[in-house]
């Protein structure tokens, strides 16, 4: 039985977990880095403690420290949201050592999965297919250049290099020819060794203009293993998520049960409770491969919320409390899109941004959820990623979503730091997306000289920012107007929005 539960995380994830929390009739208890003291995520739990330090690894990597504080506070139990130590194998180890609740699967089935070349081989067993490719053991750069060399041989270009420990992104190179091979690798494994410790690399055929679709599992503790349908997390930059849909709009029932019961598959062979997540790339002729399986809740999860009306934390905290999932019958209910709202600038490279959240107003209306944790008034700071919320949205079929996801963008308004709100508003109007024909490389093919804004307009600027906070304040009224523009101004947070990202 679960009473108390300590929140390791921080920010929107940690406010969602929270929440969940109070609606389970448990109390709650978050910690806090001294950058977060205003953190919106401290307001919504029952208590909050201050973790000593200046870093990250002092903070909220700091495990031990984290499991004395649920001691302190009467916490039975834990959890991990994502990123930071929700899949540390270690971690969940020393929380259950400690006579505390891990809400998650066991570290057994975090290790298994989270050696890429460990899944690979479980995957294989389990007859789940695969993407082609080697697995290269040798932990020595010079002998591992050498299984390299052979396995590109074997698997052909183009491919990718994978961080055997990694995700995110973080140690892979794509390689298109044999004279990238050497440097590719290197620089890698470099990256490999400083995000997870561990520099091995494993090769793999690299499959163009595929789809990445990942499918959801729920198992509990009484043998139930189930699977709640498909997101598509085609649409990325730099191997990181920007536009999730569910369902996939190519994907048929009879692809959906064979996909899902490969997820299944793949979830009973590490023996796995809890809520996660496999991933699979699908090709253009139907077939489908195995990626990576990921041990925690997804920052995607609310699309599949919202077509099947199952919370999935609140699922994760029976679980964790030994009861059965409460998931019934299901059934995929219209369409929902979620895109992420970063503080960056996509003009420049989409490098991140920091400043003031002067206004910060999103949109409401039917069919919309945010989930963030931040509100006007906080500052974006360097100190972590910098997604600022995440806007999902829900109407009774795909073109309706997609409609759905234009107004709301339109009326979302940020100002006092750069956001990506203009470029996600591009991307609801791209060919392939309106189509459902999106792929992983979509963005670096859609723009391949990166995102630009009008520049013509910039000389509004001024006046539009002036006109926008006028109207948040409702001081007074300004008049906005433009003889270079054809089509007008409705509203200057619609022209900020559209043309400032």
């Amino acid at each position: 039985m679960i009473r108390r539960v300590l929140v390791a995380n921080r920010g929107e994830i940690a406010c969602r977990i929270l929440r969940a929390c109070r609606e389970a009739g448990l109390s709650s208890v978050a910690i806090y880095a001294e950058n977060d003291r205003t953190g919106m995520f401290r307001e919504l739990a029952d208590q909050s403690v201050l973790l000593e330090g200046d870093s990250i690894t002092e903070t909220y990597l700091n495990g031990a420290a984290i499991i004395q504080v649920a001691k302190d506070t009467g916490a039975d139990a834990i959890h991990p949201g994502f990123g930071f130590l929700s899949e540390r194998a270690g971690f969940a180890q020393a929380v259950m050592d400690a006579g505390l609740i891990w809400i998650g699967p066991s570290p057994q089935a975090i290790e298994q999965m989270g050696d890429k070349m460990s899944a690979r081989q479980i995957m294989k067993q389990a007859g789940v297919p695969v993407i082609p490719g080697v697995e290269i053991e040798e932990e020595d750069e010079e002998r591992a250049l050498a299984d390299i060399r052979q396995a590109a041989i074997e698997t052909g270009y183009p491919l990718l290099l994978k961080a055997t420990a990694g995700g995110g992104g973080k140690g892979m190179r794509v390689v298109h020819a044999q004279e990238e091979l050497e440097s590719s690798a290197r620089s890698a494994r470099r990256e490999a060794v400083t995000a997870f410790g561990d520099g091995r690399v494993y090769v793999e055929k690299l499959l163009q203009t595929s789809k990445h679709v990942e499918i959801q599992v729920l198992a509990d503790t009484h043998g139930r293993c189930i699977h709640l349908g498909e997101r598509e997390c085609s649409v990325q930059r730099r191997h990181q998520k920007v536009f999730e849909e569910a369902p996939c709009a190519s994907m048929s029932p009879s692809l959906r049960e064979q996909m899902g019961q490969a997820a299944v598959s793949a979830a009973q062979a590490v023996d796995y409770v809890g809520a996660g997540t496999v991933e699979f790339l699908l090709a253009e002729d139907g077939s489908f491969y195995f990626l990576e399986m990921n041990t925690r809740i997804q920052v995607e999860h609310p699309v599949t919320e919202m077509v099947t009306g199952v919370d999935l934390v609140r699922e994760q905290l029976r679980i964790a409390a030994g009861e059965p999932m409460s998931v019934g019958e299901l059934e995929l209910r219209g369409h929902a899109i979620e895109v992420r709202l970063y503080a960056e600038d996509p003009s420049n490279n989409f490098l991140p941004a920091i400043g003031p959240l002067a206004v910060f107003r999103p949109p409401t209306g039917p069919g919309i959820r945010l989930d963030t944790g931040v509100r006007e008034g906080d500052d974006v700071t360097p100190h972590y990623d910098p997604m600022l919320a995440k806007l999902i949205v829900w109407a009774p079929s795909r073109a309706e979503a997609l409609q759905r996801m234009r107004r709301a963008l339109d009326e979302f308004v940020v100002l006092g730091t750069t956001t990506n709100i203009g470029f996600l508003r591009v991307l609801c109007d791209t060919e392939e997306v309106i189509s459902g024909e999106t792929y992983t490389t979509m963005i670096d093919d859609v723009f391949p000289n990166g995102y630009e804004f009008n520049p013509t307009q910039q000389h509004l600027d001024v006046a539009l920012m002036t006109a926008a906070v006028a109207e948040t304040t409702g001081m007074h009224r300004v008049t906005v107007s433009s003889s270079s523009s054809k089509e007008g101004i409705p509203s200057p947070f619609q022209t900020l929005n559209r043309r400032y990202p």
